[in-house]
């Protein structure tokens, strides 16, 4: 269950065509900080890719603000990324919002935080990314703050036009100013493993086949 990312943007297809353990490994390997924890997908079947259009929550003020408008002005293929520091107790995301970002064709939802209406998510296939569910709406208890400003997600620091890919086992972030070197390494481990993966289908040792691509040192910085 995947929404496409923009159409020509090679970065992002060349990442969301890996797994994001491989792009994990390859973070590592390169002293980024991009596992986003605490971060699941609503359903283990959404699939995510593309670029962060980034928001920043605070708690409401005097003048109640609001939980933010800026729905329409993203492009298809972005991706709305909430930092709403963690919260659990009121949500930023609904159904309304859910219904307008998959008629738009944005890539999916990402929430430091919590959503709601999940089953209008999981009806339409429209990934979203976040820290769980509650039903509390966050009108009159948190607000937007700035929009297009470095956000915090999972514990890291997310800018906007960088890159985000989810899956099954949550999700990670790549700066887009590393993002082709990131390719270039994921590529690199995604190929080792098809090596060890070929070689035990053909009736070999696991450890033999491992120490053959040097598997242990793959997320190690390279000599």
């Amino acid at each position: 269950m995947t929404t496409e990312a923009t159409p020509g943007d090679g970065l992002v297809d060349g990442l969301a065509a890996l797994d994001i353990s491989q792009i994990s490994d390859a973070l590592d390997r390169l002293g980024i900080a991009g596992q986003c924890a605490g971060i699941r997908p609503l359903d283990r079947r959404f699939r995510l890719a593309g670029r962060a259009y980034t928001v920043r929550y605070a708690p409401a003020g005097l003048s109640r603000g609001t939980v933010g408008d800026y729905i329409d002005d993203l492009e298809p293929g972005q991706i709305p990324v909430l930092d709403n520091a963690g919260r659990l107790d009121a949500t930023v995301w609904g159904d309304l919002l859910t219904v307008t970002a998959h008629r738009m064709g944005l890539a999916g939802t990402v929430i430091d935080g919590v959503c709601r209406d999940t089953e209008r998510s999981l009806e339409v296939g429209y990934p979203i990314f976040s820290c769980g569910s509650w039903m509390r709406t966050g009108k009159d208890r948190v607000q937007a703050d700035a929009y297009q400003v470095p956000v915090s997600i999972g514990g890291v620091r997310i800018e906007p036009g960088d890159i985000l890919i989810g899956g099954a086992d949550g999700l990670v972030a790549v700066p887009q100013s590393r993002a082709a070197e990131v390719l270039e390494a994921a590529t690199s481990i995604a190929a080792s493993e098809e090596r060890i993966r070929a070689a035990v289908l053909a009736g070999g040792r696991l450890d033999q086949a491992r120490t053959s691509v040097g598997y242990h040192d793959l997320q190690h910085p390279e000599q």
